[in-house]
């Protein structure tokens, strides 16, 4: 797996990554144009989009209904440290959802392989390459 990342221009970084680009951007208030969401954004993005597609493959392999359902995040910040301290998501669920599987879409959403890699961080190496 590999990434291409580099920077078009004021605060904007982009990413080539499976033929996509993704472009990030700073607020205003951070010097950007807030052309695109901050790469803290989409770190956040990514927990609520997991849980969605575990959340989504759960309901879709029991036939349930998915219409209205989704996911809600909010993301608590520690007012010591800064960081977030505390995610809540919520599943929005049908009307006809099946009171039998409310425990069980939880635990499929606890799958998410975000929140997982979190839980279980990767190390990170960083090193200089000179330019060519």
């Amino acid at each position: 797996m590999e990434m291409k990342v580099y920077f078009p221009g004021k605060k904007r970084v982009y990413a080539d990554y499976k033929g996509f680009t993704i472009e990030t951007d700073q607020p205003e208030s951070g010097g950007g144009d807030d052309s695109a969401p901050a790469p803290f954004d989409l770190f956040i993005a990514s927990i609520g989009t997991c849980a969605g597609i575990f959340m989504l493959g759960f309901m879709q392999k029991r036939d349930i209904p998915t219409d209205g359902s989704g996911v809600t995040l909010r993301a608590h910040r520690d007012p010591e440290s800064g960081l977030i301290g505390r995610i809540e998501l919520d599943l929005h669920l049908p009307p006809e959802f099946p009171d039998k599987y409310r425990d069980a879409v939880i635990n499929a959403v606890e799958l998410c392989t975000v929140k997982r890699h979190l839980h279980q961080p990767p190390a990170f190496e960083v090193k200089t390459i000179p330019a060519k």
